[in-house]
């Protein structure tokens, strides 16, 4: 079994990833901004890790030890139009979601290098290939991460580490509701963000997402890039096949 690192496992899809994981046998170190979040989970180690903090970071990957997967998973959202969503809520996403997920990546990568092995699983989203209108400053967060993710499995893959980015659609781990809101009631793109649930279509479980973290984890082969269940295979398919002239959105609007 793997020794498996996850950032953001207090609640959501990174819990349910760290019970799935510690569920099939593998040796797990939940970490978290706030450790004692992750006291009831049935892990080997619980540590403290802030992705957007150099010493966090080092200090956790010193006290995890041998690391044979990491989990990128930390990330949070917002709901804004670009017209006027706080600058310094983008800025603070990507410090999280996209720079963070590197920041970590570095930390394990030359212990993975010297050693010719190990795997990097980037929990990413449909966003990261397509765009939602309202979420657009996460979508372009996870659309830099998945940039960053296929340019490390080229350089890293001569050394034995794979990469894979995790793709679910909208999941129901509450990460939408908990989401900062930068939008007037009767503001002018106020009708668009009533739309926004019809737009995230179907959600599935964190469980779902935990279970093809795991599948991808134990694949002796695994794909780049892993779509997570019906609505993502069906969104990221109608994206592929959209022309590139015009802007793509998976559904019509009325508005």
């Amino acid at each position: 079994m793997s020794s498996v690192l996850i950032t953001g496992a207090s609640k959501g899809i990174g819990r349910a990833i760290a019970v799935e994981l510690a569920g099939r046998g593998h040796r797990v170190v939940a970490t978290a901004r706030r450790p004692e979040a992750l006291d009831d989970l049935p892990v080997d180690q619980r540590l403290r890790l802030d992705v957007t903090d150099d010493n966090s970071v080092r200090q956790a990957i010193h006290a995890a030890g041998d690391i044979d997967v990491l989990v990128s998973n930390a990330g949070e959202t917002v709901r804004a139009p670009l017209e006027s969503v706080p600058l310094a809520e983008v800025e603070r996403l990507f410090r999280l979601n996209t720079v963070g997920a590197l920041r970590v990546a570095q930390g394990v990568l030359p212990a993975m290098r010297a050693r010719g092995s190990g795997h990097l699983v980037f929990v990413s989203s449909v966003q990261g290939r397509l765009v939602l209108p309202m979420i657009g400053p996460y979508g372009a967060s996870k659309w830099a991460l998945e940039a960053l993710a296929e340019t490390l499995a080229i350089e890293t893959g001569h050394f034995g580490v794979k990469v894979s980015i995790v793709q679910p659609g909208a999941v129901s781990s509450g990460g939408a509701e908990r989401a900062p809101t930068f939008l007037a009631d009767d503001g002018p793109y106020a009708p668009l963000y009533r739309q926004l649930g019809a737009l995230r279509g179907e959600a599935v479980t964190p469980e779902e997402v935990a279970a093809s973290v795991a599948d991808t984890i134990e694949n002796p082969a695994p794909p780049l890039r892993v779509a997570v269940g019906a609505p993502a295979e069906r969104m990221l398919r109608a994206r592929k096949a959209a022309p590139e002239t015009e802007p793509f959105l998976a559904v019509d609007l009325d508005w």
